[in-house]
């Protein structure tokens, strides 16, 4: 049983309007669904994705009135971006500097070209030039950014943790990951475990930070971390595996748009499991998703509650 590769990340955002217009204006991303916290529905949730919404393509984010996240250890320290090719990153880094946020240059880490950025409440990412690999791209035709330069989808993921042995255990013990190699960058010695067929779309980078602080988690920070697992059979086989390995977990959990099971590796970062389907044009044309407010049927005889307690996008 094998996970096959980075199904989401949800991180946190204070100012939904501002971060709508920085991931679908400046990096040309598909809003592809526009819906609510389940467990908060005063809070948008977000999703961000290529032109098709395809699994491993979704940067999504809970709309919390939350301060500043104060970055340490125990926590997803940054979030990759997949491109193809170094013209795409010289595209990015002319883009980036000229819209005057903070961005890094162009520089080889790991074997691949990345730069670094990040947004206006200081969400770490990194666009990873994956060569073209990593599954066929699904551009959105109405995306900002020509075709050849949009965002892929995610991976690699950075995880900063005090404790690497414990962490390690889960991923390679618990969850089958592999270790594939180490490297040195920023001063750091990282670690690489993967999943699935690997490559970027399919790794987490670990770095151990015994002597930093824990991180609180806020605005700009990233509140979990989603797998993909392909089917139902095998999502009921996580859950099981998960239980009789005696790991805490939340159970098996309806998000209709694809089922999830959540639990925290040993240093508290929360992962999530989630399959591939049913995906996000189960309730309204994929042509026109994330341009309405969409709610699960659960949520649906509550929707004028909900509208009224929302603030407008803009």
């Amino acid at each position: 049983m094998q996970l096959t590769g980075i199904h989401h990340l949800t991180a946190i955002s204070a100012k939904p309007r501002e971060n709508l217009a920085f991931y679908t204006g400046l990096l040309g991303m598909r809003l592809v669904k526009k819906t609510v916290n389940q467990d908060d529905v005063s809070a948008y949730h977000l999703f961000y994705a290529d032109g098709r919404a395809n699994p491993g393509t979704d940067l999504t984010f809970f709309d919390f009135p939350a301060a500043p996240e104060r970055r340490g250890s125990n926590a997803i320290s940054r979030t990759g971006l997949r491109v193809a090719g170094e013209p795409s990153l010289g595209y990015w880094r002319d883009r980036l500097k000229k819209a005057g946020g903070v961005t890094g240059d162009v520089v080889e880490v790991d074997g691949r070209l990345t730069l670094p950025f990040e947004d206006g409440e200081g969400q770490r990412l990194v666009l990873v030039d994956d060569g073209g690999g990593s599954g066929s791209a699904s551009p959105w035709e109405k995306s900002p950014v020509p075709a050849e330069h949009q965002i892929r989808g995610l991976g690699p993921i950075v995880l900063t943790v005090h404790d690497l042995s414990r962490t390690a255990f889960v991923l390679t013990e618990v969850m089958n990951m592999r270790t594939v190699r180490d490297y040195a960058a920023h001063g750091a010695e990282i670690h690489v475990f993967a999943m699935g067929e690997g490559g970027p779309a399919a790794e987490l980078h670990v770095i151990e930070g015994k002597d930093l602080p824990e991180a609180r988690q806020g605005a700009g920070g990233v509140h979990h971390v989603a797998f993909r697992t392909p089917n139902e059979e095998q999502y009921h086989g996580w859950t099981q595996r998960l239980n009789e390995l005696g790991v805490r977990n939340s159970g098996e959990i309806d998000r209709f748009y694809f089922r999830s099971l959540y639990f925290r590796e040993p240093n508290g970062i929360l992962f999530e499991i989630a399959t591939d389907g049913p995906g996000f044009a189960t309730d309204e044309p994929m042509a026109t998703l994330g341009e309405k407010l969409s709610l699960p049927p659960f949520l649906e005889p509550r929707r004028a509650q909900i509208e009224a307690g929302l603030k407008p996008l803009g």
